[in-house]
């Protein structure tokens, strides 16, 4: 098996270029870089003391090897403000790709590409049982997201996969509601360029997909970040 493959990722973002490594075997991260680890174990850097990057987690790295890891995304520090994605082919205001999201809401989607798999035992992962048993493959699929300082990017509570956030730019913050109403926040999540949330907001529900407390995304200041999705291959 060929070790340290490389495949661009293309999230229309010529100026914060993303990778995914697989098969990773003492890759080199010249950076500065946020690596993600998209895996349910934790993986090893090469320095003294030693380092992990957590399950489900991310750093920032420069001139730094990871040891070994089925795979890690590698999204480049921006070079250019956040708000210039938005100018690149594939990114859409979201108004305009759900008609009923509010056009009014100044978010936009960049392109989705597909990063590998990851095999997971979902109600172990979501804290439903201490132990581990069977692992089904899930397909990772990432995009970027971008709103301007002061952003409410609309509380929701539906999703038909598992997800994670990482932040590239800009600093922000989810947040968890009792309703869909702002005034019943009960949980604030600080969010700064190469924090993760490294536990997904989600339960396994009977029918076999997922239930998520009302929550969004708040830009503090313009804000780039990368939603990292599971989702289980078609039956």
């Amino acid at each position: 098996m060929n070790r340290n493959v490389v495949r661009p990722l293309e999230l229309g973002t010529a100026q914060s270029p993303a990778l995914l490594v697989e098969n990773v075997d003492h890759y080199r991260v010249q950076g500065p870089a946020v690596v993600i680890n998209p895996h349910p174990e934790p993986i090893l850097l090469d320095v003294a003391p030693p380092v992990t990057i957590p399950a489900l987690s991310s750093t920032i790295l420069t001139a730094t090897t990871v040891v070994s890891a089925p795979s890690v995304i590698v999204v480049a520090a921006a070079r250019t403000p956040a708000a210039d994605v938005i100018r690149a082919p594939g990114w859409h205001l979201l108004g305009d790709l759900l008609p009923a999201f509010p056009r009014d809401t100044p978010l936009w989607k960049g392109p989705q590409a597909a990063a590998g798999s990851a095999r997971l035992d979902a109600p172990h992962l979501l804290g439903e049982r201490p132990e581990r048993r069977q692992e089904e493959t899930f397909d990772i699929r990432v995009n970027l997201w971008y709103a301007p300082a002061g952003t409410d990017c609309a509380i929701h509570n539906e999703h038909d996969f598992i997800e994670i956030h990482t932040q590239i730019t800009g600093v922000g913050r989810m947040q968890k509601f009792h309703a869909r109403d702002h005034s019943t926040l009960y949980q604030d999540i600080p969010m700064a360029p190469g924090y993760t949330t490294p536990q997904p907001f989600c339960r396994t529900a009977p029918d076999g997909g997922y239930r998520y407390p009302w929550h969004q995304y708040r830009a503090d200041t313009d804000c780039l970040w990368l939603a990292v999705e599971y989702h289980r291959p078609a039956r």
